[in-house]
């Protein structure tokens, strides 16, 4: 993210969880302010994996979505085997690390698989 106000909400959830404080309300009010300045990027992959991660965290009260394989999940029966029993930490540091330098193009396309792995994870 360019705007500096998202890399501060970004590095506050980032030190959170890393200090053990997995906070969810907190979380999920931080991602719905930064999705209001991804909004003004115009980033629409950006936009709507924000979007859906704090509707997954809202709805399951954790992280539940494994962190993506190097190569693409091509079938539905994969994808449901990149998901947890329990709130994945380690994967949810890695989908914030994704958001704070949009400049590295794995970081979009890992974004993108997120988003698929989110709504496979609804259906």
């Amino acid at each position: 993210m360019e705007n500096k106000y998202a890399q501060k909400l970004i590095e506050k959830i980032q030190k959170e969880v890393l200090q053990d404080k997995f906070d969810l309300e907190s979380i999920v009010t931080n991602l719905k302010k930064i999705r209001e300045y991804s909004l003004e990027e115009q980033n629409p992959v950006v936009t709507k994996a924000l979007r859906l991660a704090y509707e997954h965290l809202e709805s399951n009260k954790a992280f539940l979505i494994g962190i993506p394989e190097d190569e693409p999940l091509e079938s539905e029966e994969e994808q449901a085997q990149n998901v947890s029993e329990v709130n994945d930490i380690e994967s949810f540091e890695y989908f914030m690390s994704l958001l704070y330098d949009l400049t590295i193009k794995n970081n979009l396309l890992d974004l993108r698989e997120y988003n698929k792995a989110f709504v496979a994870f609804n259906n």
